[in-house]
């Protein structure tokens, strides 16, 4: 590995009358690190999405653009895998922004230099390795916070990190559009600015690839502070025990995340619940059009409150099972999973002309499933030792990408075509289930417990 991205050392420890102090203030700044940080990086995500009418217009297909972006889900899903384990022996506070400046140089190079939009193989392979980039949010973002947020606390602070996503791609599209005609101008009426879409939100995001490097620490004791189950008598398990030794890739994959039977319980959930969401999400505007009558705008209005409901809802979803549940996390995914399980079937079953109800529906599963997708990511970093945390976070995330999005948009759509929308319905009421049932599995696994160190 890179020298660069080894993990910082612990230094001399602070005297006592330091640490309370230090903690609070580190703690507050390493969390804005990783919120502001990981947002960031859904700047560079979805932004060819919101090129593609631009480029249509240079005579691309929709089908070959939809192939391209189809680049960035598949290598992202590989990626926050592999990536994964490199980040469980990285310093987190070197590994997220480098990864975020790699992601903006890509979007950079296809905004400034022509060739590398000038075909479809091109956009696939750039938009690929921007993917692989994009692969390295996550993990280094876990590492933060199983090193930062002792188990009791996690689910809500997680919960309150996880939003990011949201915040990061709602504020994509103003940025991204305001690239655009900021180009059309510069360029002049030769051009309808489609450059703009990549560049700015590049710059927007180098900018703040540099804040979260200021702001993120690795760990506590990279700066003289003890461990955070040390500081709020706060154990994983009953021995009292807390991991603190750098692991080496085998003993992560083989001793840790690939022989964990609970790991594998939750990445096979994972392929469920994103098929779930998914399936609901990407399909709302066909699915509301052709059945229920719906015309563009109440589509997309439809579709926006789908995605801003899952902001409570995880932040809900963290914190019962912090308070009420007491740091499992199997219970919240099982309620939860029972709610979008009835929400999906009166989205389903409410007759054509009754608008209001399907919006409740769809905002009711927005609402629910995101807390779900959050908890997933949480139940990995809390089912093995924080040294391994990216790893088991990315094995699910590779369930999810590949086993439940690219079912979702490929399996659906068939399914549809050639058995109707009653037959895609019955797959996503089937994941409902099976996703609760396997929550219901992990039911009373705390923390790492089911670890033995």
């Amino acid at each position: 590995m890179l020298k660069l991205f080894q993990p910082a050392p612990p230094i001399e420890r602070l005297p006592n009358e330091q640490i309370d102090s230090e903690y609070k203030k580190h703690r507050i700044q390493v969390f804005i690190g990783i919120f502001i940080g990981y947002a960031a990086y859904y700047l560079l995500r979805k932004n060819f999405s919101l090129a593609m009418p631009y480029l249509t217009d240079q005579g691309f297909s929709k089908g070959e653009l939809g192939l391209a972006l189809s680049a960035v889900s598949i290598a992202y899903g590989i990626s926050k895998f592999v990536m994964g384990t490199v980040s469980d022996r990285s310093n987190s506070r070197i590994f997220l922004p480098a990864g975020l400046i790699l992601s903006a140089i890509i979007c950079l190079l296809m905004g400034f230099v022509p060739f590398f939009t000038s075909s479809i193989a091109i956009m696939f392979i750039m938009l690929f390795i921007n993917g692989w980039f994009q692969g390295m949010g996550w993990p280094p973002s876990g590492r933060v916070l199983v090193h930062w947020f002792s188990v009791s606390e996690r689910g809500g602070k997680t919960a309150i990190w996880n939003v990011a996503h949201n915040v990061g791609g709602g504020i994509m599209a103003p940025i991204a559009v305001g690239g655009a005609s900021l180009f059309a101008i510069i360029l002049g009426t030769h051009s309808n600015g489609y450059e703009g879409v990549f560049i700015l939100p590049a710059l927007v995001a180098i900018v703040i690839a540099l804040i979260s490097y200021i702001l993120i620490r690795d760990t506590p004791q990279s700066v003289g502070l003890p461990s955070i189950e040390e500081y709020r008598n706060d154990y994983p398990s009953k021995e009292k025990k807390t991991f603190e030794t750098e692991l080496t890739t085998k003993e992560i994959l083989f001793k840790y995340v690939l022989n964990n039977k609970w790991v594998w319980a939750i990445a096979i959930a994972n392929i469920f619940v994103y098929f779930v969401r998914y399936g609901v999400l990407d399909w709302a505007p066909t699915y509301l059009s052709e059945e229920k009558g719906f015309n563009m705008d109440k589509s997309s209005v439809a579709y926006f409150l789908f995605e801003w409901a899952g902001i409570p809802g995880t932040l809900l979803c963290g914190y019962i099972s912090d308070k009420l549940f007491k740091g499992r996390r199997g219970p919240a995914g099982f309620v939860f999973m029972l709610g979008v399980l009835i929400a999906v079937l009166v989205y389903w079953f409410n007759p054509p002309g009754n608008p209001m109800i399907d919006m409740i529906s769809l905002i009711a599963i927005g609402f629910l499933i995101y807390g779900p997708v959050m908890l997933i990511g949480l139940q990995a970093l809390d089912f093995v030792p924080k040294k391994a945390a990216g790893t088991a976070a990315g094995l699910t995330g590779l369930f999810g990408y590949l086993g439940g999005t690219v079912t979702a948009n490929a399996l659906m759509g068939y399914i549809v075509d050639y058995a109707g929308w009653n037959a895609g319905f019955i797959l996503l009421t089937a994941s409902c289930v099976l996703a609760a049932i396997v929550f219901a599995i992990t039911w009373n696994v705390r923390g790492q417990e089911v670890v033995k160190h």
